[in-house]
């Protein structure tokens, strides 16, 4: 046998002059012989000769001793499967665990394992491994193969007991971890209600695992942060656009800006991954009911809100809340003396004590220097000047909702700028013929009824009064008419470099509306002597007289053209050359030049490549705005040419 015949058979690949023999390419094959003997005849000194030969022609370029530890990127990132290993749990567990603490996949500068991994940082992955929800996840495992061990002996009497006494787990810590100050969850709170009030509109599916009860409870949550909002008058902000409605509210100096969904149907696809949205939205009703408890106890409301049956099935959720407020309101007012008569005599001691420490750090030749400390702190408490302009926008109007118009967002918005409103159906306020109505809000052409004493608009009206501050004239949202268009209020058209004319007719309205009156575009200072007429022309005859501007704009233009033509013909210039010459001056200009540009920018030459490519990319970024404005202004020429034709076809046919 081979193991007989060579007993060392085991050892002679560790011996280099094997391994020098076998391989062709190693100058040391040739003497091999010669290293045999001069090992047999030194002993121990040619055993070490040899052996350092070895470890410098056989060591790998990234040779790593054993035992001895990792360094770099290698020992700071783990692979997603290291992770797992490391804290012996599932993947769909290891997903849920990074997803409630916040751990989010790394890109290492050099990936160790490949590119083809997902690398995560291994204090991350000792943070989770030391969290109590870990320990509450292996023991969830362990109970549910007692109740899949109860159901295969079809034990159905234990299955049922130990599903009835399964475990569960809170957040409660993991959000007081994750957000030590009330600030912070404010700051992080633009994701989660854009998260529940999508699953607020979802159905109820059991195949993707999206039960009744998480869709009423993303209902309760989207009506209590509305009806705080609402409230308190902490909207900013309204748009409408094809993915939904967005809002931005201001909390606590902190705007949280969210989107909610069109109230239709909605149709679940099935390339999304809906067990780690459920993950995510599990984390994210905890974290907005916390929010909400705050906010409720922050104006001495009662949290969670009790609210009245009736309405709530008659789906008037947000005016049931808001009947809760007033009750409650009105209960906190009249508390203080029950609650007085109520106190025990140790805490009336406490706050005598109290009250006599802060009397002796008081000056005690100032008169009512308590009562001044008191007013003091409620003026701290106070609304600002923003709060108090949104809160009167709608003051005195009494609008009612069609039942075409959507509903849930106009009584939301509506109540949070001052307004009163009603709808059409059970439940509501007031109804449709009470004549103190002031505007109705209607989307469709015809009405069976019309009242006089009202204005009959779109909903667009409500939303564009919101975003300019101001009650803008209801002619142009008439219905049967196109509406001028919805301008977002998120973008800064200064910053864009394109304003639209609506926007500067808003401004005109606004400037009005402070007393403050600037003239329309093509206008002079000299026709501002009668504001009457110029408000006359800004809110009854706009377009009439941004066409008269822009004709008095033209004339002065061919008027200063006509004086110029003259001045070169006094001066023995023609206007003919004088064109040519400036046309072959833009083309001479047009012309690249590579030494002009360095004269004019030399320091570009010092710039780096990397910032050279950065400077170029905000080179190609402003000019592509460019282009999207002067497409923006030929559209528009387009639209003005075209409405000018039809103004003429339609004189010529009626001549």
């Amino acid at each position: 046998m081979k193991g007989e015949s060579y007993p060392d058979s085991r050892h002679r690949f560790q011996n280099p002059i094997f391994i020098y023999s076998l391989n062709p390419k190693c100058f040391f094959c040739l003497f091999a012989p010669l290293l045999f003997f001069f090992k047999f005849f030194f002993g121990s000194l040619g055993s070490h000769f040899l052996n350092s030969i070895h470890s410098s022609m056989g060591k790998p370029k990234h040779y790593r001793p054993p035992g001895k530890k990792k360094e770099g990127n290698a020992a700071r990132y783990v692979t997603r499967s290291q992770a797992i290993k490391i804290l012996q749990v599932s993947l769909s567990d290891f997903r849920k665990l990074c997803i409630h603490k916040g751990v989010f996949p790394r890109e290492p500068k050099k990936k160790v394992k490949g590119n083809h991994h997902t690398y995560y940082h291994l204090k991350d992955v000792m943070y989770i491994l030391h969290d109590p929800l870990l320990e509450k996840f292996r023991e969830i495992r362990a109970y549910q193969r007692k109740i899949k061990k109860a159901k295969a002996k079809k034990n159905a009497e234990l299955a049922k007991l130990l599903l009835s006494r399964a475990p569960s787990y809170r957040l409660d810590m993991v959000i007081r971890d994750r957000y030590p100050t009330f600030i912070d969850a404010l700051r992080d709170l633009d994701d989660p209600l854009t998260m529940v009030h999508l699953f607020a509109m979802l159905p109820a599916i059991d195949r993707l695992k999206i039960e009744v009860k998480r869709i009423h409870n993303c209902r309760r949550l989207c009506h209590e942060w509305q009806a705080y909002i609402s409230r308190t008058h902490k909207l900013r902000k309204v748009f409408v656009a094809v993915k939904g409605i967005y809002y931005q509210a201001e909390v606590d100096g902190q705007k949280i800006t969210w989107l909610a969904p069109h109230a239709r149907q909605q149709v679940l696809t099935d390339d999304v991954d809906f067990n780690v949205m459920l993950t995510f939205l599990e984390f994210y009703e905890a974290l907005l009911g916390f929010v909400n408890f705050q906010l409720y106890h922050s104006i001495n409301v009662k949290y969670p809100p009790i609210l009245d049956p009736r309405l709530e099935a008659l789906a008037a959720d947000l005016y049931a809340l808001s009947r809760y407020f007033d009750a409650n309101h009105r209960a906190v007012i009249q508390e203080p003396q029950v609650a007085g008569s109520s106190r025990s005599e140790q805490e009336q001691e406490e706050s005598d004590l109290r009250l006599a420490q802060l009397q002796h750090q008081l000056p005690a030749n100032e008169p009512g220097a308590l009562m001044h400390l008191v007013q003091d702190a409620s003026s701290e408490i106070e609304e600002d000047e923003t709060t108090r302009n949104c809160k009167i926008l709608f003051q005195n109007k009494k609008i009612f909702l069609s039942r075409e118009v959507p509903r849930e967002s106009l009584l939301f918005v509506i109540p949070a700028f001052g307004g009163i409103v009603s709808w059409e159906g059970d439940g509501a306020p007031f109804a449709e013929s009470d004549d103190s109505i002031t505007h109705q809000i209607v989307d469709r052409p015809t009405q069976g009824h019309v009242y006089l004493s009202r204005e009959y608009v779109q909903p667009q009206w409500v939303y564009d009064c919101i975003n300019a501050r101001i009650i803008l004239p209801t002619e142009p949202y008439m219905v049967g008419r196109d509406p001028p268009p919805h301008l977002s209020p998120f973008v800064d058209d200064e910053a864009e470099g394109y304003v639209p004319d609506y926007a500067k007719t808003i401004r005109q309205l606004q400037a009005a509306a402070k007393s403050d009156i600037q003239p329309l575009p093509g206008t002079g200072n000299d026709e501002l002597d009668n504001s009457q007429n110029m408000l006359a022309e800004g809110f009854i005859n706009r377009t009439e007289a941004m066409e008269a501007a822009e004709k008095k704009q033209e004339m002065m233009l061919l008027e200063k053209q006509y004086h110029n033509e003259l001045k070169m013909e006094l001066q023995g210039v023609s206007s003919i050359n004088k064109l040519n010459s400036e046309d072959t001056k833009s083309k001479e200009q047009s012309l690249p030049d590579v030494e002009e540009q360095s004269a004019e920018d030399p320091s570009r030459l010092m710039m780096s490549r990397k910032k050279r490519g950065l400077y170029k990319a905000i080179e190609m970024g402003k000019q592509q705005k460019k282009e999207r404005v002067e497409k923006l202004k030929e559209r528009k020429r387009n639209i003005e040419a075209a409405q000018k034709s039809e103004k003429k076809h339609r004189k010529a046919q009626v001549s």
